[in-house]
């Protein structure tokens, strides 16, 4: 393993560590055993069931991207790839399923690997933008639910502090995507004049992927392609927060769909965190917003954010593997996928 791969892993691992500390700090375990027996069966069930839901909105949503490149994509290779790519994601470090679920795409489908990519930027800048909506709405509602949720004033700045930092990260994805396909000549110019010292095979393939990358982009071509694929967002990240409204609902955690909100977008800030596995970062975020935001006892919040996660591990992680299985696939081989996109 080269010495850059080592360190990468090793920040990894430390940053994980350091994440599950402010998480495990001060549980009881006897106390959480004593939730984990409380949950109701009936409600667990139906959460297992929801918990690949959101693999299939994905899909959906996707393929409105991918008309661009191909009209006719399989909604099963759509499904297949979101699976894998979090299979991978939540079994490697490095948050490589991201590239890969692209490239089994674009392998299963035969449409251009640069091309898929690109969309995949596309849909991280909206599932941040939609989120950052969502958590505004929430924020800007406040008078109506004042009276039955009360947030901390100090809370209420870190939700608008987190909201901002969403935000600024997206619009900036935005800006540079657009700046990208908009001005597509002059950024391939660019590309290959900062490629120059670069040997010329490798060069040829860099430019060819930027190009391809670029075309991924190209829903911004259309105001009302944007509309119908913000709406599509607002699904996906509406059907996750009915995931966890019926998962809270095993343990007696009365929480309202609508004010999950402000907790969807504090994981969402921890599954981002490049954890193996999302574990750690998860963990925290959803500890804390479970205690700051309604006032959950830490046990019930460390073992509800266990079962959950432990949930979405599992049931993806299945699927992705039969999936695999069926493909004659293995992890490794989806490693080296990505690594041929490293001349």
């Amino acid at each position: 393993m080269k010495r850059k791969t080592w360190i990468q892993l090793g920040l990894v691992l430390v940053l994980t560590a350091v994440f599950l500390y402010f998480f495990l700090r001060g549980i009881d375990w006897g106390d959480v055993w004593t939730y984990l027996r409380r949950v109701d069966p009936a409600w667990f069930l139906a959460a297992v069931l929801l918990a690949p839901v959101h693999l299939a909105t994905r899909g959906l949503r996707w393929r409105y991207l991918l008309v661009h490149e191909k009209a006719d994509v399989r909604f099963y290779n759509l499904f297949a790839a979101n699976a894998v790519g979090f299979t991978v994601t939540f079994l490697l470090p490095g948050r490589i399923g991201e590239i890969v679920k692209p490239l089994y795409l674009a392998r299963r489908e035969r449409c251009r690997a640069g091309f898929a990519i690109g969309t995949i930027v596309v849909e991280r800048i909206f599932d941040m933008m939609t989120m950052c909506s969502l958590l505004g709405l929430f924020l800007l509602a406040r008078p109506l639910y004042a009276a039955v949720f009360k947030i901390e004033a100090q809370t209420e700045k870190n939700l608008v502090f987190w909201g901002f930092v969403g935000a600024a990260l997206a619009l900036s994805l935005l800006v540079l995507s657009l700046l990208f396909y908009f001005f597509k000549e002059k950024a391939l110019r660019a590309a290959a004049a900062v490629l120059k010292p670069v040997p010329h095979r490798i060069r040829d393939v860099l430019l060819n992927l930027l190009h391809e990358f670029i075309d991924g982009l190209k829903i911004f071509h259309s105001l009302g392609n944007l509309f119908i694929y913000a709406g599509l967002s607002f699904a996906v990240w509406l059907g996750i927060t009915f995931f966890y409204w019926v998962a809270f609902q095993a343990f007696g955690l009365g929480v309202s769909f609508f004010l999950l909100i402000p907790y969807i977008f504090l994981t969402m800030v921890g599954a981002s965190i490049p954890t193996p596995g999302m574990v750690g970062g998860f963990h925290y975020f959803s500890k804390l917003g479970l205690v700051e935001l309604y006032g959950v006892d830490p046990n019930l919040a460390s073992g509800a954010t266990l079962v959950v996660h432990a949930v979405q591990l599992v049931v993806t992680c299945l699927i992705g593997y039969a999936i695999l299985w069926k493909d004659g696939l293995s992890l490794l081989q989806l490693k080296r996928l990505r690594e041929t996109m490293s001349p």
